[in-house]
């Protein structure tokens, strides 16, 4: 089993462009660069599919057909997940040599030293970042 919860996890990829280009009429990012990157993780065997366009996929992995989307930038994936759990959920970067968690919203200057702050989501960071840590060191990720 990965950190994500299963032993093969069922990834769905968001394409770039605006329905993920509908066949190159936005863009060419999704023939160009997502789908042979989509190609290269199958051939690792890894069950990805897409691109998707970002306004349908999340509905589709909410209800269970997928057990992680990835997204192309910040907004394309924050905005659903904070949607589904606010307090709860935690932006993970992939791909860097370190662990790197944070919360899944901003700085909020606004309610500095007001007592308004909740802990909820950097406290789930900082249990995802141990988690994977963990499992890093443990070689199970």
């Amino acid at each position: 089993m990965d950190w994500f919860g299963v032993d093969k996890p069922r990834i769905a990829v968001c394409g770039l462009n605006p329905h993920a280009s509908e066949n190159g009429q936005f863009g060419d990012e999704e023939a160009r660069i997502i789908t042979p990157a989509i190609t290269m993780a199958r051939n690792q065997g890894m069950d990805v599919q897409g691109p998707f366009s970002a306004d349908t996929i999340f509905v589709k992995a909410a209800q269970g057909a997928f057990d992680l989307v990835v997204a192309m930038y910040h907004d394309q994936g924050l905005i659903p997940v904070k949607l589904l759990d606010f307090a709860g959920s935690v932006n993970l970067t992939l791909g860097l040599p370190i662990v790197r968690t944070s919360v899944d919203h901003g700085t909020a200057f606004d309610i500095v030293g007001k007592n308004k702050a909740d802990p909820t989501s950097m406290k789930a960071a900082i249990v995802m970042a141990c988690d994977i840590a963990r499992r890093r060191m443990a070689g199970t990720v």
